[in-house]
């Protein structure tokens, strides 16, 4: 059954592909990795030249905002920056990333569009409308929107909080029919592989149950980013739920993005579930306030 379910990812029109800030950087110093991201904008470019449509969510605006203004310096990486700081951070980090994004997209004759989210963009009804627009006419447009949370104005009350979330929520609006989670693990397993070896490795979630949520609770991300695998499970809850697969795999090797286009048995699948009872903008406005 695996074999058929990853054939059919061949055939899928409308991909979103979610890149974190750890996988962004180099370990050591914090400074963009560019040739991962010049890999990443290739790999992006030839899925669009199948002619699907394709987004990117991608982190990494604070952390190049940070870099940029020598702030880890200056505080010490392991203190927490505040509010203020961070959307100083974003502002600067954003316009850096994404000018890296229009030059790299531009080598490949493919031009790029910024839209910036908050949670206010899905919850209310009149925002949720004219953004699901603004996508479909880049679509149209053969243009890839990148995307990314608008943490230069973002609050604790209207921030999804970590870009997992987001790339879902970005999913369901744009009707999406693959969600791609580029992580820093090759997919779920029974328990955190790093601390337990004896988990194990699942590859096809075919519904994701309460069960399998509990999976992700005792994991946290890198220190550089803020999803740790309980948030790509929340992730699949909104894809799946909004009819959407989705794949969490390794982005050590970009080019796990051809191999899964191309159908190969990598990284963990969950089949898309669709529940008309699921309401999304109800369900993002909740986050934070359980």
């Amino acid at each position: 059954m695996s074999n058929n379910l990853r054939e059919a990812i061949k055939d899928k029109k409308r991909i979103v592909v979610k890149i974190g800030s750890s996988s962004l950087q180099h370990s050591q110093t914090g400074d963009m990795d560019y040739i991962k991201i010049e890999k990443l904008v290739r790999e992006l470019c030839d899925i669009r030249n199948q002619g699907k449509d394709v987004v990117l969510v991608t982190s990494g605006a604070i952390a190049a905002g940070k870099k940029a203004v020598h702030i880890s310096e200056i505080k010490g990486s392991k203190v927490p920056l505040s509010t203020a700081e961070k959307q100083a951070c974003s502002a600067i980090g954003q316009a850096r990333l994404m000018m890296t994004y229009q030059k790299l997209f531009a080598e490949y004759n493919q031009i790029a569009a910024q839209v910036l989210m908050t949670k206010n963009t899905v919850v209310n009804d009149l925002n949720r409308f004219n953004t699901t627009n603004t996508f479909a006419e880049l679509f149209k447009l053969g243009v890839i929107p990148v995307v990314n949370e608008n943490d230069t104005v973002s609050t604790y009350e209207i921030e999804f909080g970590d870009n997992d979330t987001l790339s879902a929520v970005v999913a369901a609006v744009v009707g999406a029919d693959l969600l791609i989670l580029l992580s820093d693990i090759d997919g779920l397993y029974t328990d955190d592989p790093r601390k337990n070896p004896d988990a194990k490795f699942i590859e096809v979630v075919e519904k994701l149950t309460d069960d399998y949520m509990e999976m992700g609770k005792g994991s946290t991300g890198s220190n550089v980013g803020t999803g740790g695998m309980n948030t790509k499970l929340v992730a699949g809850k909104i894809a799946t739920k909004t009819g959407c697969d989705m794949i969490i795999c390794n982005s050590s090797d970009i080019g796990i993005l051809h191999r899964i286009m191309d159908g190969e048995n990598v990284g963990t699948l969950f089949l898309a579930n669709r529940d008309e009872n699921f309401n999304l903008p109800e369900y993002i406005d909740k986050l934070h306030k359980n």
